[in-house]
């Protein structure tokens, strides 16, 4: 992919604006920014020139023409009027990328902005902010390029504007887009930006970069590169002690097991234990629970290929597989899928799970 990206270069056909697409964790947030520091160690008026030596200003990430946006959250030390932008967590998000690499998640970021309840998002002040770097000359002579990290998380206000500065981009300046959910974007900024989908990561090169950089078992590598689904993000959280995946499966199994015995007093209780989770994390148990679903599924086609489960949730499924077939899958889908938008909508979290768990209840009963 980034050979793609030099020959467009090269070729003097490099677009204004790019959009890197694909699922969490193969790759699109590093692309960007070592293209980035491609770019900015080049002439655009020679881009057939050789490249020169990467600056410590580069490699610190820290280039006065490399600007990054990217989701972020109100605290309450903000005034009430202020519209949070990307250089209000500058020291946080660098912080974050000199120690973690460009591999991080939407959690780890919240982490790190100090945010747990909240959702993050781009706001109408990162474009106005955006529009004032981007009409400045270049300090270098070169390109300004800016990154930006999950667009999709621009409020309305904040596209409208952005798709103008894209429209009539400043002189010598190229947006890179790193999007993981593209339909959630106006359909006049897709129409504008050169659009490139980054493919999950094969697992044997997964497998390969756990053995060598990781120095695991082949035998452990080879199954942790198959649980993580071309996501070397994912693999990496497989390697974690105590992970977030096994409280999920916790509560999955209590979910099941609670709703199949109709006990509404537990799974309100259920549904609070949920409910205290900030919304992000939310989401993500939601996601858990349509692919532990899915596992569950396929599982009864006994077919070890096409499934693809860790040992404690291979356990769980031997017994409890059966429940989830043709007469309630799509259901169960689409109960979760329900319970995501509602979430992202800001809906109380208690009514939306325990509605969650009682809905499980029927769909179970009329397997």
């Amino acid at each position: 992919m980034r050979e793609r990206l030099l020959q467009m270069t090269g070729e003097g056909r490099l677009p204004h604006a790019i959009m890197l697409c694909g699922p969490q964790g193969v790759g699109k947030k590093a692309l960007a920014i070592s293209f980035a520091c491609y770019l900015l160690s080049r002439n655009p008026d020679h881009p057939e020139s050789p490249e020169k030596p990467e600056s410590p200003m580069l490699r610190n990430l820290q280039h006065p023409d490399l600007h990054f946006t990217f989701p972020t959250i109100k605290l309450p030390s903000m005034g009430a009027d202020h519209k949070p932008v990307s250089d209000d967590f500058a020291k946080e998000w660098h912080e974050l990328l000199m120690s973690a690499g460009p591999y991080f998640t939407m959690d780890e970021w919240m982490t790190a902005m100090g945010g747990e309840n909240q959702q993050a998002i781009i706001t109408a002040g990162e474009s106005d902010a955006l529009v004032r770097k981007l009409s400045l000359k270049s300090s270098q002579g070169g390109y300004k390029v800016s990154v930006i990290w999950l667009p999709e998380r621009m409020n309305i206000e904040c596209a409208n504007k952005l798709l103008k500065l894209i429209e009539e981009p400043p002189q010598q300046t190229v947006f890179i887009m790193v999007c993981e959910a593209p339909d959630r974007l106006l359909e006049t900024i897709r129409s504008r930006v050169q659009r490139i989908d980054v493919k999950k990561l094969p697992a044997e090169t997964i497998c390969k970069a756990l053995i060598e950089k990781r120095a695991i078992s082949e035998d452990a590598a080879r199954r942790i590169s198959r649980l993580a689904g071309g996501s070397w993000l994912r693999a990496l959280e497989e390697l974690t002690v105590g992970t977030e995946n096994e409280q999920f499966l916790d509560l999955y199994m209590s979910l099941m097991r609670l709703a199949y015995q109709r006990k509404v007093r537990d799974l309100r209780k259920w549904s609070e234990v949920i409910s205290s989770f900030g919304r992000e994390k939310q989401k993500r148990f939601l996601e858990y629970f349509l692919r532990m679903t899915r596992e569950c599924f396929m599982y009864n086609f006994q077919q070890q290929d096409i499934v693809y489960m860790t040992q404690q949730e291979e356990n769980f499924a031997r017994n409890f597989a059966r429940f989830v077939n043709e007469a309630n899958i799509l259901q169960l889908y689409d109960l979760a899928n329900r319970a995501i938008r509602d979430i992202g909508q800001n809906a109380n979290a208690k009514i939306v799970f325990f509605d969650f768990a009682l809905q499980t209840i029927v769909l179970l009963i009329a397997k």
